[in-house]
């Protein structure tokens, strides 16, 4: 029992590390160096303090400047742009490793990456001069609003509106689940500007009638807060808008099919971290005086377990890699990555909890930690069942 009780928080880098984390497949040395050293931070700078910020719903933002600090806030944005210019591969390997050292903070730190790539992407001059540089030290806080309380997938059918008026946009409308709402600085909202079009407009805080709701009290993600943004007449000018008006739908598209591969990442970092975790335990731990790896059955679960981790891992590498390369089907290969890894990786978490046992279920051996961060990565950018009708459609058609 001491022996187990000693192996919790204070100890709580695993002895022997997932091998397969470092697999070279679709990497090379520039990406193997860059895993390097985002696990070196993860395990110095968040993992140490994982279980804490989810215990006080602590936001590090502090780690989050540090990590800006080394590229990690506008990874994909162009360099003539200010952001680093690496690839969505490059991008996976980055947030797969540092979430061995906390789901949550990266999660949101994908979704700063996600709002400085639209902003590359479709913003004008003058949108990239003032956005990208404070997107890339944090010394902005992005967050990007597409979901509403009645209209999820469903998104064309949004509520949200924004009328014309003299130079301006008036926008009347809520959004739901949120991450950063309230916290933020910036939103990137997506909304109609017709009844027929979906555009994207960039809403400061502080604008007069941008409010927002209570933060939510969530499963998991405590590290990171969400709430409700509602705009009540918030006017801002129309040079707001990013890209062309009626683009919106195209552009949160565009952005879904690498935001997929991100929240995968993410799950493959926390369910590595699992699994490292349970690894030390059947050696430590010991029933009818053997450890608990010594017993073929958990064995058999335990070689499950590595194997989903390892063909999740190759699969959204493959997708990232199509992103990258433009292919044809990017959007396919990245529904079935999202779809596949979330679902396998969390399955991970949730046999790692069981061959712990009662300890699995004590919140100082973090596994019943990482079961609730990975839970929602099933639903948010686009749930799984609708990976399978997007996968379904891009094969029968």
């Amino acid at each position: 029992m001491q022996l187990i009780r000693n192996r919790s928080i204070k100890n709580c880098i695993p002895r022997f590390g997932f091998k397969y984390m470092s697999d070279s497949t679709f990497l090379n040395e520039e990406h193997l160096q860059i895993q390097k050293a985002a696990l070196d931070f993860s395990k110095e700078k968040m993992l140490p303090y994982s279980a804490e910020w989810d215990k006080k719903h602590h936001f590090p933002k502090d780690v989050l400047r540090e990590l800006a600090a080394m590229g990690f806030s506008t990874i994909y944005v162009k360099q003539e742009s200010g952001g680093v210019g690496l690839d969505r591969l490059t991008a996976s390997v980055i947030f797969e490793a540092l979430s061995y050292g906390d789901v949550t903070t990266t999660a949101y730190l994908t979704i700063q990456n996600m709002c400085a790539y639209m902003v590359d992407q479709f913003g004008n001059e003058e949108q990239k001069k003032t956005w990208i540089p404070r997107f890339g030290t944090f010394d902005a806080f992005a967050s990007y609003c597409l979901t509403e309380p009645n209209s999820g997938s469903d998104s064309k059918n949004m509520k949200t509106f924004a009328k014309k008026d003299g130079n301006d946009y008036v926008i009347n409308g809520s959004k739901c689940f949120i991450s950063g709402g309230s916290v933020s600085d910036v939103y990137l909202l997506m909304c109609k500007t017709s009844e027929k079009d979906v555009s994207c407009i960039i809403v400061e805080k502080g604008t007069p009638g941008l409010s927002f709701g209570k933060l939510e009290d969530k499963m998991g993600w405590n590290a990171s807060p969400t709430s409700m943004v509602l705009f009540d007449n918030v006017r801002v000018p129309q040079s707001n808008l990013l890209g062309k008006e009626g683009n919106g739908f195209k552009m949160a598209m565009s952005a879904l099919d690498g935001g997929r591969i991100n929240i995968a990442s993410c799950s493959l970092g926390g369910a590595s971290f699992a699994f490292d975790l349970s690894k030390d335990y059947l050696h430590d731990r010991k029933q009818f005086g053997q450890p608990l790896a010594s017993f073929q059955g958990l064995q058999f679960k335990f070689a499950d377990m590595a194997t989903n981790l390892v063909t999740s891992r190759l699969i959204v590498r493959q997708a990232a890699q199509m992103i990258d390369n433009n292919h044809p089907d990017k959007t396919l290969y990245s529904a079935m990555a999202k779809r596949y890894s979330t679902d396998s990786c969390f399955n991970v978490a949730n046999e790692a909890l069981q061959l712990h046992g009662g300890y699995g279920y004590l919140s100082e051996y973090q596994i019943e930690r990482i079961v609730r961060d990975l839970r929602v990565h099933q639903i948010l950018e686009g749930t799984n069942e609708i990976m399978k009708v997007i996968i379904s459609r891009n094969l029968l058609k």
